[in-house]
């Protein structure tokens, strides 16, 4: 197992990466379940897999676990699901030095998160993330948040969790659909800021994704170093380095708002298109070489992710996908900076973007 620490100013915690911690559930998080109920909140799919071994683990050690099943899916992060678990967590007598369990994908913790962090202003929480990006991404650095109809992401909170297991057993249960999106977040480290772990993604994405324990475990020890060291620096995205882990959203938050935040475009699948797009707008502006920015879209669509605008069939053109990016949280002062590239591992936040430009760089990618 490998135990990687998440510093920061006045406070820690670990995120641990191995097999059975689910099934060990509730000596890893040993005295932070201090009261006999535990909540948990989680999805139905989810559940399915995992509610008889989390219940186990927890009834052998004198718990009783006391469940709220959600709907699987992006809808439930909204108003409706925030103020259903809210309404769950207050009739459970949850405390503020209760910590509840966010069992499942990015979607129940985001939502879990922000409850708890609203919750008589402030509980703790512990991520026990199942998919592959919320192990690499969405679990790790306090980000929680709900959608709205105007956008993704618009209502939320920084709130830490106090511990986070990613149980690499929990992929097994994944479709590769699932797989391929999650690994989209591992890929984005290496175009970020580390082309080594670029190099490596581009010979090893296949065994992630196929199930391959030793690569999964890499992948995700590396990616959550990489996250760690970012959010230590920067945890509230005030000095431009956090806004780095962007890349890719900017664009893909648009084809995800134009998709109706549906299954048609999964989280990971429309940022490993965002990337593409920001690799070859990077291209466009003279940031990067033309063959950079195509070593991308190759280890994108070689992981089976969608790599051509074209290709998701969308009834739109580049105006209208500019101006989904203007609800984007990101904007300040009328700007809306772009996470672009200099290089395969340099990526940078551009303040000069003209929306303008986007939009006629998306046109001639809707027609390839």
């Amino acid at each position: 197992m490998a135990v990687i620490p998440v510093e920061l100013a006045g406070r820690s915690y670990e995120v641990r990466v191995g097999s059975g911690l689910l099934a060990n559930v509730a000596e890893e998080c040993g005295a932070m379940l201090r009261k006999q109920r535990v909540p948990i909140v989680t999805d139905a799919n989810v559940e399915r897999h995992w509610r008889a071994a989390v219940d186990a683990s927890l009834t052998a050690a004198g718990k009783e676990p006391r469940w709220l099943v959600l709907d699987p899916g992006e809808a439930t992060k909204s108003w409706d699901g925030l103020s259903r678990a809210i309404d769950w967590l207050l009739g459970e007598e949850v405390e503020r030095g209760d910590h509840i369990l966010a069992l499942g994908g990015g979607v129940i913790g985001d939502l879990t998160g922000f409850a708890a962090a609203i919750l008589k202003r402030g509980c703790g929480f512990i991520q026990l993330p199942t998919s592959l990006l919320a192990q690499v991404d969405s679990s790790v650095g306090g980000k929680t948040a709900i959608n709205t109809p105007t956008g993704k992401n618009l209502v939320g909170a920084f709130h830490q969790p106090a511990l986070v297991l990613a149980d690499l057993d929990a992929l097994d249960t994944l479709p590769v659909r699932e797989m391929g999106a999650g690994y989209a977040e591992v890929i984005k480290y290496g175009i970020l800021g580390d082309r080594p772990f670029f190099d490596w993604c581009e010979g090893n994405g296949a065994k992630v994704i196929a199930g391959d324990k030793a690569a999964q475990e890499y992948a995700v020890t590396e990616s959550v170093k990489a996250k760690a060291r970012i959010v230590a620096e920067d945890e509230r995205e005030t000095t431009g380095t956090r806004a780095l882990l962007n890349l890719g959203h900017t664009f893909g938050h648009a084809l995800e708002a134009e998709t109706g935040f549906s299954d048609r475009l999964l989280h990971g699948e429309g940022v490993a298109m965002g990337m593409v797009l920001a690799a070859r707008y990077s291209a466009r502006r003279g940031l990067i070489s033309g063959e950079d920015a195509e070593r991308v879209a190759t280890a994108i669509a070689s992981a089976g992710l969608p790599s051509e605008l074209s290709s998701l069939g969308l009834n739109v053109s580049g105006k209208m996908l500019a101006a989904h990016m203007l609800h984007d949280k990101k904007m300040d002062a009328g700007t809306l900076p772009f996470v672009l590239l200099r290089g395969i591992g340099e990526a940078f936040l551009d303040k000069t973007v003209p929306l303008d430009d986007v939009a006629e760089f998306l046109d001639g990618q809707l027609q390839v």
